[in-house]
């Protein structure tokens, strides 16, 4: 497809009809280099795309009557890089509440972190002992096991609402060890004064995106100063 954009195709060769007319449409030298960029770029667009889906782990498809929306492959990678930063230890336990997409993007980049994922979909029993079902509206209906037995939270409410936030935070603050956890929530700008009432978060320069493309403003808040990563907090 592209040869048939190059100079040749489209100055050098005409019949003998038109040869003598001088008005006949050519590019200038300017137009085709441009022209000749943009295929480049658009060629280098195609690879980087084609490139990240290789990368990317295979994820259960979305089921929109959970509120379910998977992140965007940047974002995904950029939260997983994030939370194995954290991870000081081989013992350093990640609770992931209702973000899958996460916990496949860190068993991808390191299948020996050890990560618990909290969901209600049990479709996600596939992950075998990793997988704990969760009801937001129970927020501590969960193994005694797990209370108070991770070094990392990871959590994504499914609604933006006040009373999914309320009770999530139950739920993070049950999981959470008792000194200086690290605390990472995924939620609407909406949610900015709440996230930081009830859990002390500050959001971070760095904005979550979804591949579904969700028209709602979402934000990344911490419970830890990130220095320059994640854009840092956005005070």
């Amino acid at each position: 497809m592209e040869q048939d954009l190059l100079p040749n195709s489209i100055s050098g060769h005409q019949n003998d009809a038109v040869e003598d007319d001088d008005d006949a449409p050519t590019l200038s030298l300017q137009a085709l280099e441009a022209l000749k960029e943009f295929l480049t770029e658009q060629s280098q667009s195609s690879n980087d795309t084609a490139a990240e889906a290789d990368s990317a782990p295979a994820l259960i498809s979305e089921d929109w009557r959970m509120s379910q929306f998977w992140y965007d492959h940047h974002t995904a990678q950029t939260l997983a890089e994030e939370v194995l930063t954290l991870c000081k230890s081989d013992s350093t336990r990640v609770a992931c509440v209702a973000c899958p997409s996460l916990y496949a993007y860190l068993k991808s980049i390191d299948s020996h972190v050890s990560v618990q994922l909290l969901e209600y979909d049990r479709r996600f029993e596939q992950y075998g002992s990793d997988f704990t079902f969760y009801d937001y509206n129970q927020p501590e209906d969960l193994p005694l096991d797990l209370k108070h037995g991770f070094d990392i939270v990871v959590a994504d409410p499914p609604y933006l609402s006040q009373e999914c936030l309320e009770k999530v935070a139950k739920t993070v603050s049950f999981l959470a060890r008792s000194e200086k956890p690290y605390l990472l929530l995924l939620t609407g700008e909406v949610q900015k004064e709440r996230a930081a009432e009830l859990m002390g978060l500050i959001p971070c320069g760095f904005r979550p995106r979804h591949s579904s493309k969700l028209g709602n403003e979402f934000r990344l808040f911490t419970s830890y100063d990130p220095g320059t990563r994640l854009g840092g907090w956005d005070n």
